[in-house]
């Protein structure tokens, strides 16, 4: 079983009835995009998995959790239950390219489930296409499932006060500099950055051809940004708890496993605005 990725070629050949491939691709700008791309072409057998509506609950955007809320234990095992997910099964979740947005979101959910046997497709249906292998226009209808997970609660942080003090744990974040510096936000309604937290763009996991870097130089790589910290006290966030997934599963890529998620991020941490902010590199 996968865990962390999986290679167009691998996916290609492995048996249809035996992996729950899942599309999630999203745009920001037009979130009815990804459903639309998805109707037009689409890997053989995906279903289709919404950011804002399966993988998110936005009804809870207004209680200070960030622009993408977590959705409930009850809603998250409805969304599986539709998808026809059962335990053991292989996921595969993609998106258009390098799994930045909704791919790694669906993932770090199961593994937020305790579900080990759930990987993104490297490259995503980028690379998907770039080899030649088939799309198609069919949507499976897959039978539903009995489904009710749990959450494991010590995946992630909700307590915007808990962030604030951490004197034994490293926040990083995943978002572009500029955003990070707070020279640019294109989305939030402030810019920077909590303070204390450093910054690692999850575009630095990705080679050239949008595909992770290998293992060891991924490892090489958030060593030096970890320092005196072990993954355990590795703290992710970015600007709505989704891009920050692709730190996790790098990490965990690279066999740093352990580290965890702040899922309100920065649209969660400015919603007080007696909350600090810091701007620059520091």
């Amino acid at each position: 079983m996968k865990s962390t990725l999986i290679s167009v070629e691998e996916l290609a050949v492995w048996p249809p009835d035996d992996v729950l491939i899942v599309d999630c691709r999203h745009d920001l700008a037009d979130p009815e995009k990804g459903l639309r791309d998805y109707r037009a072409e689409h890997i053989p057998g995906a279903v289709f998995a919404d950011l804002d509506h399966d993988l998110s609950d936005l009804s809870r955007s207004k209680l200070g959790l960030g622009r993408h809320p977590l959705p409930s234990e009850e809603a998250f095992s409805a969304v599986l239950s539709r998808l026809g997910w059962r335990p053991g099964l292989q996921v595969v979740c993609y998106d258009a390219n390098n799994g930045a947005l909704a791919a790694v979101r669906l993932w770090w959910l199961l593994r937020f489930c305790g579900v080990r046997e759930v990987a993104v497709l490297d490259g995503g249906l980028a690379a998907w296409k770039a080899a030649a292998l088939p799309v198609s226009q069919e949507i499976p209808q897959r039978q539903p499932t009995p489904v009710s997970v749990r959450y494991d609660s010590d995946l992630v942080l909700l307590d915007h006060a808990s962030v604030a003090h951490m004197p034994d744990d490293l926040l990083i974040d995943a978002r572009a500099t500029p955003r990070y510096r707070g020279d640019v936000e294109p989305i939030d309604r402030v810019a920077g950055h909590v303070p204390g937290a450093v910054n690692r763009p999850f575009s630095d996991n990705l080679q050239s051809d949008g595909r992770f870097k290998a293992p060891a130089e991924l490892r090489q790589q958030f060593l030096a940004v970890l320092g005196r910290h072990t993954p355990e006290h590795v703290v992710h966030m970015c600007g709505s708890g989704v891009t920050a997934c692709h730190n996790v599963l790098a990490m965990e890529h690279a066999g740093l496993a352990g580290s965890r998620l702040y899922a309100p991020s920065w649209s969660g941490w400015i919603s007080d605005s007696a909350r600090p902010i810091a701007t620059g590199d520091a």
